[in-house]
């Protein structure tokens, strides 16, 4: 080995001294973790992040809830409450440290946390990140860190029971139904297409920060304003400080002097981007994004240390009277955008299992269906932060519910105070996201309230009544846009749709959900009459692949009429509005399997009129976000993909029903109406290139020239059906192929 000489060493030496160091610690506390039911003496190996049923599962405690109908047997999970366990060591150099806070990003749900047998937080939501400083309570060896998980149930009971009346939860199949009462993931406590498994546990990381004179604890970038030319920034800084002192702030060649003071300070700084390349949605450009480093130096040392990615793009959501009602529609960098996409839910039940490689690879599927927009559905959760960079990265634009479904809400002060500070947390968290371009308050209530009949069906008196709708007010069309007023300026709408799918001239007016067919067993034909102005919901069902269907079924059980089958069926329609379906279009199933098959050929043949009636009404419909793109489970369900990945027939017919430029036919009276839809910011010309295949066998060439301006349509000549079987288009630019579609006659 080389040996360094004098003035090496000391060269080094001045290197180093020379370089930035932060001296913000994150110490990683996930390892080491043991459980058990409180109560009980033996303890088990747990992983964190993680939840109880895994755990349980994982040391063979319980079956597997997927399997069969093993999901009732482990329903006495969620009575129990649960203790979790680690110890940790700290060098000195942590413990030298002046300041320590105990982070947990997620603690589900009532969780008391003792650190060193000193009771240190008692949390009560899901949703929010918890952080507490731990100074004093902390030593060099076997830190004991214990938390103890209560039984929603449990600690709800006594609230529910008191209450007077019963809060809807119209998805909470149970005697007591708490879910209102608990900000927790509502589809944990069972919906339409899923399981109930309450879950408890470290769902997310927890980690201790250390760190000296002070820490950024939020980096807000606000665009003030955008043109070719340049881009107006304003960098909101949230800066906690041990002490009074001056730090230099610096970011994007900018740098600033600051007083702090101890406590909270805010910092604001401006900076500017010229020239800015925008961020587009996917199919109409580069979804463009620019990182925003903030580094806080003391004595020219970096104690802290942040990097934001932003996008730049103008987003409006317009909501104008009308003709006919009133419109619902996204303005993104100016231009009017078709949405075309899904209504996303967890990827699993079991949170923490959903690996960073699921969420790329169905992301991936998004964009590879020609998708540009997701909703996150309120009965889940405010998603992990590798969705929303994906979506960023993908140009998939996101709206986002406020995690409230399906039921009426207390209003007393406490659970406000909650809510106010998970709705902070995850704004503050999410608003630099160019992908998010809506909130909305929340799935189904408004509706539900006005036209479900809910009044009676719980025995609601008129003062009950009063109270139940002056809460629902209060929260979602006071409180919540009050809050988000003071957090960030994109639009929100309280609920979710804004019009009810009851009478024709409802589909006049906003977002609507539409269910006529499914939930009220309408034709399949009836898509095409029935068209909102943005739809955000509709969906037929089927089942999954046999693959799928063999992880929670042996071949005995193989039967619509089987226990098991009828299980893994969570909506009240059923299976037989499948198979009765799936037979009148396609036959008798001939075998399981091939049951399986035609439900999925069933499903994308009445998604595939729903969609083309939506994009034949551009310019009345502006949207059109099927329920649903994925599964929490296996099952049968609305999805287009199920929970292991594998894609419907659905799924691979959307490449070609979401194309941005695409043929669209509709049979009327024996004749086919041709219309090429544009939903590209470019024209489009070419020749439309029809291949008439007759009931003989005989094909015939016809061809059309185009031209279609950007984000228009076209409508082209009739061409009668008689004697034809099929036929297909086939949109040709350039020389190459822009467009094919395959329309079955007969």
């Amino acid at each position: 080995m080389r040996k360094l000489n004098l003035l090496s060493i000391l060269i080094l030496v001045a290197l180093s001294c020379s370089q930035p160091s932060t001296t913000n610690i994150k110490t990683d506390l996930s390892g080491g973790w043991t459980f058990r039911q409180e109560g009980t003496k033996e303890w088990f190996p747990a992983i964190v992040p993680g939840v109880v049923h895994t755990d349980l599962m994982a040391n063979e405690l319980i079956p597997d809830p997927w399997k069969g109908t093993n999901e009732l047997d482990v329903q006495w999970v969620e009575n129990e409450s649960w203790e979790y366990q680690t110890t940790f060591d700290l060098s000195t150099d942590i413990l030298a440290k002046k300041q320590h806070n105990l982070v947990f990003e997620g603690l589900d749900t009532y969780a008391d946390v003792y650190l060193n047998d000193s009771l240190v937080l008692e949390a009560d939501n899901m949703f929010r990140t918890w952080n507490v400083d731990v100074g004093g309570i902390l030593k060099a060896k076997r830190n004991h860190l214990l938390i103890r998980f209560k039984s929603p149930i449990e600690f709800n009971k006594t609230r529910v029971e008191s209450m007077g009346y019963e809060l809807p939860a119209s998805n909470e199949n149970a005697p007591i139904k708490v879910s209102p009462y608990v900000r927790k993931a509502p589809y944990h406590f069972g919906w339409d297409w899923g399981p109930r498994l309450v879950t408890a546990g470290i769902w997310r990381s927890v980690y201790l920060q250390s760190w000296d004179d002070a820490k950024m604890v939020d980096v807000q970038v606000i665009q003030q304003s955008l043109t070719k030319e340049r881009a107006e920034l304003q960098i909101v800084l949230e800066i906690t400080s041990t002490s009074n002192f001056e730090v230099k702030l610096s970011t994007m060649e900018k740098d600033s002097i600051v007083s702090l003071v101890e406590g909270m300070n805010e910092i604001e700084m401006s900076i500017h981007i010229d020239n800015p390349k925008r961020w587009w949605p996917n199919g109409w450009g580069e979804p463009h994004l620019y990182k925003i480093p903030v580094t806080m130096k003391k004595d020219g040392i970096v104690i802290d240390e942040r990097e934001e990615r932003i996008g730049l793009r103008t987003v409006e959501l317009i909501q104008d009277a009308d003709s006919i009602g009133k419109s619902f529609y996204f303005k993104v960098n100016g231009e009017p955008l078709f949405a075309r996409g899904a209504n996303y839910i967890p990827q699993s039940h079991f949170l923490p299992s959903v690996r960073k490689e699921d969420y790329h690879t169905l992301i991936g599927a998004v964009k590879e269906a020609n998708m540009n927009m997701l909703r996150v559905w309120g009965g889940g959760i405010y998603e992990n932060d590798i969705f929303y960079d994906l979506c960023d990265k993908n140009g998939i634009l996101v709206w986002q519910d406020f995690m409230f479904a399906n039921t009426m809400y207390p209003g007393d002060e406490s659970f406000i105070r909650n809510v106010e500070s998970e709705v902070v947390d995850n704004v503050k968290r999410l608003r630099n996201h160019p992908s998010i371009i809506h909130w909305n308050g929340n799935n189904e209530i408004e509706v539900a309230w006005k036209n479900w009949g809910w009044q009676s069906q719980f025995g609601y008196s008129k003062a009950d009544s009063s109270q139940l709708w002056k809460d629902y007010l209060h929260l979602f069309h006071e409180q919540l846009p009050g809050w988000l007023a003071q957090l960030d300026d994109r639009s929100y709408t309280t609920t979710s749709p804004l019009s009810n799918w009851g009478t024709p001239a409802n589909f006049n007016f906003g977002s609507m959900h539409y269910w006529g067919v499914w939930h009220g067993e309408d034709e399949f034909e009836a898509y095409e009459k029935n068209v909102g102005r943005f739809m955000s919901e509709y969906g037929f069902q089927s089942f999954p692949k046999k693959q799928t269907v063999a992880h929670y079924a042996d071949s005995s059980d193989w039967d619509l009429n089987s226990d098991v089958m009828k299980h893994h069926q969570k909506s009240y329609v059923g299976n037989g509005l499948i198979s009765e379906q799936a037979t009148k279009y396609f036959g008798e199933p001939k075998d399981f399997n091939d049951f399986l098959r035609k439900s999925q050929l069933t499903q994308a043949k009445a998604m595939k009129l729903a969609i083309d009636a939506h994009r034949l009404k551009k310019g009345h419909c502006w949207g059109s976000l099927f329920w649903q793109l994925n599964d929490c489970w296996p099952g049968a369900s609305w999805s287009a993909i199920d929970v292991f990945g594998n894609k419907k027939i659905f799924y691979e017919e959307l490449k070609t029903l979401f194309a941005p430029v695409a043929v669209i036919p509709k049979v009327v009276d024996n004749q086919i109406q041709l219309t090429i839809i544009n939903d590209t910011l470019e024209e489009v010309e070419g020749v439309l290139q029809l291949l008439l295949h007759s009931e003989v066998g005989e094909t015939v060439t016809e061809e059309i020239d185009f031209f279609v301006p950007g984000n228009d349509a076209l409508q082209l000549s009739t061409i009668r059906t008689a004697g034809l079987k099929t036929i297909d288009f086939i949109l040709i630019q350039d020389g190459s192929v822009l467009f094919e579609r395959r329309e079955e006659l007969k």
